[in-house]
């Protein structure tokens, strides 16, 4: 009981604008400052174990090839701690944005979560 209380305290819901505000920093028009490389690196680690989780966690809605390949794609990705280099970090936060991007979008097609409003 105190296991399921504690996950419930640390819960965040998930937050679609969040994500896409994310993705912009990432792989938008302009390089990620390096003051913010390493939080953005840990803002989509989060992201996309969240939307990993989110497609595989219903048995009855089993998740499309397409998703599971990206949840794979994304194990390697999530792990580990950010590189010190900045470009090595920027390379780390373009390709986190762009699995989860693309997690994102499936997930939205498969209606699994919904759009920004």
């Amino acid at each position: 009981m105190r296991s399921v209380l504690e996950r419930i305290r640390n819960w965040n819901p998930f937050d679609v604008e969040e994500v896409f505000d994310d993705l912009d920093t990432a792989i938008g028009d302009q390089t990620p400052p390096v003051a913010v490389t390493d939080l953005l690196v840990d803002r989509l680690r989060g992201h996309l174990k969240q939307l990993s989780d989110i497609a595989v966690a219903d048995e009855q809605y089993p998740p499309t090839a397409e998703m599971l390949q990206l949840v794979a794609r994304g194990v390697p990705l999530r792990v580990g701690r950010a590189p010190a280099d900045y470009r090595q970090a920027v390379g780390l936060a373009r390709r986190l944005a762009f699995v989860t991007a693309d997690l994102v979008e499936e997930l939205i097609e498969a209606r699994y979560i919904k759009e920004a409003e």
